[in-house]
C-alpha cells in the first residue's frame, strides 16, 4: 500500500463534501426528535429527495432549484408519515420502516428515465484571497454554497432550540406533551411542522447526495445513509453541534476507505465499504452501554403517541 499517494489535503476537503448529506439528514432527525417524534424513514426521505432534486436540476438547469426540489420532495414524504402517524395514530416505528421502503420504490420508479444522466454542476464559492491561503485555503474555502450552509443549519437549530421560546416549546412538547397541550400549545401541530422541517433536510441531504457528492441518479444511491443519520443523532445526545463532529467523523471514514482502495490496501474491498456501518454500530453500542446518561439525553416522550382527549 502507498500512502503518499494519498493527497491528505483533499482527503480533508473531500471529508466536508462526503459528511454534508449525513450532517443535513441528522440535523433534521434530531429537531423530529426533539418534538417527541422517532422517524425511522430518514432513508426514504433522503432517496426522495435525491431524486427529486435531481430531476428539477435537470429539467430546469438550475442545481439551486434543484435543492429546492429535493427539499419540497422529502419534506411532502414525511407529511405522510406526519399525517399517519400524529393524526391517525399508527405505530412510528413500523410507519417510518414503511416510508423507507416506500421512498426506496418510488424514487427507483422516478428515477428510471435518468440513470446516466449527468446534473448541472453546482458552483463553487469564490472566496477570493481566502481560497488561496495555503493548507487551509483547499480545506476550508474552495466549496460549494450547501457545505456552509448546512454549519449555518446547525448553528441555527442550536440557537432556536436552546435561545428562543419556540425551541422551549418544541422541547417541552418532546419532553411532555400532555404538559404543552394543558398550557395551551397544539402539540399535533408542532410536530407535524417538525416532521416537516425534519424531511424537507432530509430531503436536501438526499439533493446533495445526487447533484454533488456523485454527481448522478443511481437506484438506491444513498446506500444506508438515513440510518447513519438516525445513529448520528443518538451518538450526539441530541445536541447539534455534536450532530457537527460525529457527522464529520463518520464522512471522514467513508472518505478514507475509498482513498485507501485507491491506495491499494491490501484488504477486500468489501471490509473497507463496510467499515463506515462496522464503526456506526460500535458506536450504538458503546452508548448503549451508559443506559442512564442516554436515557436521561433522549426526550421523555420520544416515540410516544399522544392525542388531544387524553
Amino acid at each position: 500500500m502507498d500512502l503518499s499517494s494519498i493527497n491528505w489535503l483533499l482527503l480533508i476537503a473531500a471529508l466536508m463534501v462526503g459528511a454534508t448529506p449525513i450532517l443535513l439528514a441528522a440535523i433534521g432527525e434530531l429537531i423530529v426528535e426533539r418534538s417527541g417524534v422517532l422517524n425511522l424513514g430518514v432513508e426514504g426521505m433522503m432517496i426522495t429527495g435525491a431524486i427529486c432534486g435531481f430531476a428539477v436540476a435537470v429539467e430546469t438547469g438550475s442545481p439551486a432549484l434543484g435543492f429546492l426540489g429535493g427539499a419540497l420532495g422529502g419534506a411532502v414524504l414525511s407529511l405522510v408519515f406526519g399525517l399517519l402517524t400524529q393524526v391517525f395514530l399508527s405505530n412510528q416505528v413500523a410507519t417510518g420502516l414503511a416510508l423507507t421502503l416506500f421512498g426506496l420504490g418510488l424514487s427507483a420508479l422516478m428515477g428510471q428515465s435518468y440513470v446516466g444522466i449527468r446534473p448541472p454542476a453546482t458552483p463553487k464559492l469564490d472566496l477570493g484571497p481566502l481560497s488561496d491561503i495555503p493548507v487551509l485555503g483547499p480545506i476550508l474555502f474552495r466549496h460549494d454554497p450547501m457545505i456552509y450552509i448546512s454549519i449555518l443549519i446547525v448553528a441555527l437549530v442550536w440557537a432556536v432550540l436552546f435561545r428562543t421560546r419556540a425551541g422551549l416549546i418544541l422541547r417541552a412538547t418532546g419532553e411532555s406533551p400532555e404538559a404543552a397541550h394543558a398550557l395551551g400549545y397544539r402539540v399535533i401541530r408542532i410536530r407535524l411542522l417538525a416532521i416537516a422541517c425534519g424531511g424537507a433536510l432530509a430531503g436536501l441531504g438526499g439533493a446533495y447526495l445526487s447533484l454533488v457528492r456523485v454527481p448522478q441518479w443511481t437506484e438506491g444511491m444513498t446506500a444506508g445513509a438515513g440510518w447513519i443519520a438516525l445513529a448520528l443523532v443518538v451518538f450526539a445526545s441530541w445536541r447539534p453541534w455534536r450532530v457537527l463532529i460525529g457527522a464529520y467523523l463518520f464522512g471522514g471514514l467513508t472518505v478514507l476507505q475509498l482513498n485507501l482502495q485507491a491506495a491499494g490496501m491490501k484488504m477486500p474491498v468489501e471490509y473497507l465499504s463496510m467499515s463506515p456501518y462496522i464503526i456506526t454500530i460500535l458506536v450504538l453500542v458503546l452508548i448503549s452501554s451508559g443506559r442512564g446518561r442516554i436515557s436521561t439525553s433522549a426526550p421523555a416522550a420520544l416515540g410516544r403517541t399522544f392525542h388531544a382527549s387524553t
